[in-house]
């Protein structure tokens, strides 16, 4: 392995700066770095002598970056017992990121469940901060129950110029939808954008496959929907 190699497989101290709780089980965790991430990608998180995991960015800035985490696993939990101050390893980042040029001037359709929200934020905030970048944007996000909701604050700021559909699982909340966003694709006027649109979905690799489905049965080409995969990476670069 040569040395430009060593150097991006190397992970780096970084300080945590905050911790923020969103939900029953989820933490953002702000990280002191300067490493500049594209939209949509990923770095992989590590503990010594207990592991890493791969974590997408949430939303990054000049010598910051945050990570939204659901606690599912040992490298996770040990995470989740950090504090400002303390230490996390990054190594990355990695991944293609959302092409965002290419959905400028387009409608945008982001469908996410869960913590698949977590990876089209920074994106979001982008289309939110720039109206003209892209002709209009729908946003379906789903949640299992009013426990599991993340980023409230976002969800309610994107009502403003966003057409949204929120939904639980299950649960009634106010305002809210009651349902699986595989309902809610139907509802997405898609014959009158004029082909001139592209579909996100982010969420459980069940979610995604039905949620792919359904767009596809409402005329939506397989070319134009875009996934997120990283749930299983070593090196994160196709070497290992």
């Amino acid at each position: 392995m040569d040395e430009e190699m060593n150097n991006i497989v190397k992970p780096v101290a970084c300080k945590i700066l905050e911790v923020k709780r969103e939900s029953l089980h989820e933490y953002t965790f702000k990280v002191a770095t300067d490493i500049r991430p594209e939209h949509g990608q990923f770095l992989q998180l590590s503990i010594p002598k207990v592991g890493e995991a791969p974590i997408s960015v949430s939303s990054f800035g000049d010598g910051w970056m945050d990570f939204t985490i659901r606690s599912v696993g040992k490298v996770t939990d040990e995470i989740f017992e950090k504090q400002p101050g303390d230490t996390l390893f990054l190594r990355g980042a990695y991944g293609k990121g959302w092409p965002v040029e290419k959905f400028q001037g387009k409608h945008m359709v982001v469908i996410t469940g869960g913590t698949g929200l977590a990876p089209v934020k920074s994106m979001l905030n982008m289309f939110y901060d720039n109206p003209d970048y892209v002709k209009s944007v729908t946003l379906i996000s789903g949640f299992k129950n009013e426990e599991g909701i993340i980023f409230k604050n976002d969800l309610e700021k994107w009502n403003e110029k966003f057409t949204t559909f929120y939904t639980l699982d299950k649960d009634h909340k106010d305002g809210w939808n009651t349902g699986f966003v595989t309902e809610f694709v139907s509802k997405v006027p898609f014959s009158e954008f004029d082909g001139d649109y592209e579909v996100v979905i982010v969420g459980p690799p069940p979610m995604m496959k039905f949620t792919g489905l359904e767009a596809v049965k409402c005329g939506v080409p397989e070319e134009k929907i875009w996934v997120s995969f990283e749930r299983k990476m070593s090196c994160a670069v196709g070497k290992c």
